[in-house]
């Protein structure tokens, strides 16, 4: 139980940051030295998507995040079921068309 308390780390959490923002795309990129996740919103009818967040991380962050999300996964399925693929849906970058 010791062990378990000297791992533990005690986050400081602001209301800001705690409200999330919201991403439906995710744009990674990487050097040599580090990968870099871009969060993005992609509307339809909005010209340009905003990129919300950008988080950069050291491969080896880049890594454990990785395994921690498969992890997660796998106990999310576990309890809720298969989380479906679906093939990336184009958005209308554009304008949105009238119809009548």
């Amino acid at each position: 139980m010791e062990d378990k308390k000297k791992n533990q780390i005690n986050l400081e959490l602001s209301g800001e940051v705690a409200e999330g923002v919201f991403s439906n795309q995710a744009m990674i990129t990487h050097s040599p030295t580090e990968f870099i996740i871009d969060f993005v919103k992609v509307l339809p009818g909005f010209p340009k998507p905003k990129v919300k967040s950008r988080v950069i991380l050291t491969p080896q962050h880049a890594k454990r995040l990785l395994a921690a999300l498969n992890d997660n996964i796998r106990k999310y399925e576990s309890v809720h079921g298969r989380i479906s693929e679906i093939e990336q849906i184009p958005m209308n970058y554009g304008n949105p068309k009238g119809e009548a």
